[in-house]
Order: structure tokens, then C-alpha cells, then sequence
């Protein structure tokens, strides 16, 4: 506990027991959008606050102030105050800053830790992380602001639940402030040696079987959903799968150990941004009640990306990370097959190098057909979005997914695994009703997907009134942030009142 994180007039406060109406969150996570994301945390802490507040949420944010942020965003920052922060024998300075927005959100800087490129990636981003996280929790006493919940999220504010219990939790002020700790994705869970338990200011009886220990090392994760009051992920399926060993990354056991405080609740997108009618990246705009625009959309997209345009051929399109999680050794295994039919096929993103080596080895045999595109661009991923008929989606294990939201809301139809997230946002076509907004199919192999991709082909080829159809369900579907929000709310609330 640092000198000047409790002073003794705050110490001696007592502890508030507030009313339902007058909910205070903390958001805490190493990244947040706009500000700073390099992948779905950074979109839901950059859109859950906003729509907790339009429901009369007092919430805050907080994450560290790197290097690469663009110096606009911080125009007309304010300063509100400086902690020592203390780690083991080291004692850091944290000044917190707070940046005038819709949500107010503050910053942590500190140059020894975050004045580096890049977000993650360094040697001792285990101390960087648990520095942010002590501060974010000490920073609470300068800026008048006593949260009924702290809402942390993903390996690197695991340790922070921890701290709130343990350390922060005998001064009146901290005491009784429940943490929520959500899970993103079970497979990156900050595993480090014993040996960093001092520098994180922890002693050795965190290294226990019911505490922080991990196969010989210490795990980040596993502590937090070992001593936040309530564990959540990104999906009822997908807080489901990870109790099981196929998905648990052998966190599985303390999962099932926290029996009903394990809950799922799924992911939002901005549809005011990620809206057809409106987007000013796309080429067209175009609603579900007149679809003339997507068809420009899909022109222009064949033009600019030099694949054959002809309206009649479907376009199959992938924006992903280029790794195992995402199913490509199935797409992979179906190249081949993909590019004997009469259609076109549209990758965009970055990830391991033999993804990125075949997608680039297709594109340059079916030049006409195949559209690898090894980079990644907001602006072309919208028009993607926008001028695809199909998104292909096979995920090994998907937390939640939003690539699958983003197309069913510009009217482009998910072919997807039935896992996490996917499972929960795509309802199966049903050729007896017309109902459904997808493809999907069960077993990890690629007869599955293929089966899937064929029963989409068929459709599209076969019935354009069931596909226009299709094409309706999945744009009038409802995954905006707000209703997200309201379950959030509901599990703040049970958690704060407990």
C-alpha cells in the first residue's frame, strides 16, 4: 500500500450502502477505443460506459496512457493529481489525468512503463499491468469517486482483484467495493514465473493451489477469477464451454469451482457508426427495405479489390486475425474446393505467416476469383462488410465475435461454427419457415463447413426470394450495446447488493 493512496480523512469514511438509482461503476482495462485497441476489449470499454450512462450509470474509466495514442485525443486533458505507486522495492509516480468526454475517463501516465511502442509484448509486462492496476484503484481517492463495482477485464487487470480484497480491502473507503473480472479470452490468462511475486508486491503464500499458483508458475487470470466476487464472459455459450476441458486451457476447474457466479453476457456493436443507411466508409448507402445500394456496394468493392464483376457471383469474404482460433486450417484444407465454383473469395487481415502465404499464393494463381488483402483497414473492412454476400467464420472457439454482428448489420449472411458467441448471435436458416440469419455447423471439420458453405451457395443460387429474405432477418436483428447494458446493469446491482 503506497504512502499516499489513503490518506486518514478518507480512511475513516464510512462505507456507502447506495440505492439502486445511484449505481457507481469503474471500468478498468488496458485498452480502450478510440483511445486505444488493438482487438475487442478495446470495443467494450469503449462502448459498454456509454450506453451505462444513457441508462443513469455514473461510470468511469481508466487505462494507461501509451506512447502511440494520437496526441489529438488528449486535446483539453486535465490533470487532476499524482500517487506513489509501490511495487516490491520499487516506487513509482502515477499522474492521473482526466480527458473531457461523453464518459468521464482518465488516464494513468507513467514514462518507465507505458512511454514504449505498443500496448503488450514486453518483458515485464507483468509489473507494467500490476502498476496500472494498483493505480487505478488508488487513484479513486483523488478523484471523489467511491464505485459500487470495479469492473476489471482480461489477464492484465487479474491481479488488480487480488489487490482490492487483500490489500485495499481493511481501509473503510475500499471496503465492500464488489469486483466483476471479465473474461475476453481464456487462452491468453498472463502466466509468469513464482519468482515475480515480490516485484508485484505480493509475498509467497500467493503461491497456492487456491490462490495465484499455476502448474509451477503464477497465473494473472486464474487469480482473478479466483477472488473477483463474480467472473463474466463475452457469451452464455462461451461461459459454458470454458468450464470444460476442451475450452477450460486448463483453467476449467476454478471455473466450475465458481459454480452460478460464472455468468454470460454477449457483446454489442455501435450501430449508429456501424450503420448502412449512414456510413460514410462504404460506397453506397442502402436499408433492408431497399437493398439497391448493397448491390452497388458489391460493384464497386469487385472494381476496386480487380475481381470480375458480375453481380451473379457470390462473394464469400473473411476478415479476421490469421490464426488457429479463427478456423482456417479448414479454410485452408477447402481452397482448393473454394476455387473450382463460381464464386469469389475476399480476406482481410494479419496474423501467422503461413495464413498470410496462402491467401497471397491463391490470390496470385485466381487472380480474378481471390482477394487477399494482408493488412488491416477500417475503411475496407466496412466495404467488405457492406459488399459481401457471405462472411465466413469457422471458429475453433469464439468468446464472442463481432465480425458475425457487423455483417448480419449490412445485410451480408455468417457461415460459422456453433460455438461461443457464434452460437448465441446466429440463428440456423430454416428452409421450412424462412427463418434464421445464418449457416451453421456443428463438428470441427471441413466437411462441416463446406456442407455449410454449399447449403448457402444453394440458396443464393437457387432462391433469390428466401435469400432476399435472409437478408432482412439478419439486418433487423437488435445488437446494440443497449440491450448488453441493461444485463450489466442487472448483475452490477446483484453484485452490489449482496
Amino acid at each position: 500500500m503506497s504512502d499516499t493512496a489513503v490518506n486518514a480523512e478518507t480512511a475513516a469514511m464510512p462505507a456507502k450502502s447506495p440505492k439502486a438509482e445511484d449505481l457507481k461503476v469503474l471500468i478498468v482495462a488496458s485498452e480502450v477505443a478510440p483511445y486505444a485497441k488493438s482487438g475487442g476489449l478495446g470495443d467494450v470499454a469503449g462502448s459498454l460506459p456509454r450506453e451505462l450512462c444513457k441508462l443513469g450509470v455514473d461510470c468511469r474509466v481508466v487505462f494507461p496512457k501509451y506512447e502511440d495514442i494520437r496526441d489529438d485525443w488528449f486535446k483539453g486533458m486535465e490533470y487532476v493529481d499524482s500517487i506513489v505507486v509501490a511495487l516490491g522495492w520499487r516506487k513509482q509516480g502515477a499522474s492521473i489525468h482526466q480527458i473531457k468526454a461523453e464518459v468521464p475517463t482518465y488516464v494513468i501516465e507513467n514514462d518507465f512503463y507505458f512511454r514504449r511502442h505498443g500496448f503488450y509484448g514486453y518483458g515485464d509486462d507483468f509489473e507494467r499491468f500490476a502498476f496500472f492496476s494498483k493505480a487505478s484503484i488508488e487513484m479513486l481517492t483523488k478523484i471523489d469517486f467511491r464505485p459500487d463495482v470495479i469492473h476489471f477485464n482480461d489477464w492484465q487487470t487479474g491481479v488488480a482483484t487480488v489487490y482490492l480484497k487483500d490489500v485495499y480491502g481493511k481501509f473503510t473507503f475500499f471496503n465492500g467495493i464488489k469486483s466483476l473480472y471479465t473474461i475476453h479470452n481464456l487462452q491468453y490468462q498472463g502466466v509468469f514465473g513464482r519468482e515475480v511475486l515480490g516485484t508485484i508486491d505480493l509475498d509467497d503464500s500467493y503461491f497456492a493451489p487456491d490462490k495465484m499458483e499455476f502448474y509451477d508458475n503464477i497465473n494473472f487470470m486464474k487469480a482473478a477469477i479466483v477472488y473477483a466476487d463474480a467472473v463474466s464472459t463475452v457469451s452464455e455459450t462461451y461461459a459454458s464451454e470454458i468450464k470444460y476441458s476442451n475450452f477450460g486451457y486448463m483453467l476449467n476447474g476454478v471455473l466450475q469451482s465458481r459454480g452460478d457466479d460464472v455468468y454470460g453476457v454477449i457483446n454489442g456493436i455501435d450501430v449508429d457508426h456501424n450503420n448502412p443507411e449512414t456510413d460514410s466508409r462504404i460506397y453506397a448507402p442502402y436499408s433492408k427495405d431497399d437493398l439497391s445500394g448493397k448491390a452497388k456496394n458489391k460493384a464497386e468493392l469487385q472494381k476496386d479489390l480487380g475481381l470480375d464483376v458480375r453481380p451473379e457471383v457470390p462473394i464469400i469474404s473473411i476478415i479476421s486475425r490469421l490464426a488457429d482460433q479463427k478456423g482456417l486450417d479448414l479454410v485452408a484444407l477447402c481452397m482448393e474446393e473454394l476455387m473450382g465454383k463460381d464464386l469469389q473469395v475476399v480476406v482481410l487481415g494479419t496474423g501467422e505467416g503461413r495464413y498470410e502465404h496462402l491467401f497471397k499464393h491463391y490470390s496470385w494463381r485466381f487472380p480474378n476469383k481471390m482477394s487477399a488483402n494482408i493488412f488491416f483497414s477500417d475503411e475496407l473492412a466496412q466495404r467488405i462488410y457492406a459488399g459481401s454476400d457471405m462472411f465466413l467464420m469457422p471458429s475453433l472457439f469464439e468468446p464472442c465475435g463481432l465480425g458475425q454482428l457487423f455483417a448480419m448489420r449490412y445485410g451480408t449472411i455468417p457461415i460459422a461454427r456453433r460455438t461461443g458467441g457464434l452460437n448465441d448471435t446466429i440463428e440456423a436458416y430454416n428452409p421450412e419457415t424462412g427463418g434464421g440469419t445464418g449457416f451453421l455447423f456443428n463438428d470441427y471439420v471441413a466437411s462441416g463447413m463446406m456442407w455449410a458453405i454449399n447449403s448457402a451457395l444453394g440458396l443464393f443460387w437457387d432462391n433469390k426470394e428466401a435469400w432476399t429474405k435472409l437478408i432482412k432477418n439478419a439486418m433487423n436483428k437488435d445488437y446494440s450495446w443497449a440491450a448488453s447494458a441493461k444485463k450489466y446493469v442487472e448483475l452490477y446491482k446483484k453484485l452490489r447488493d449482496r
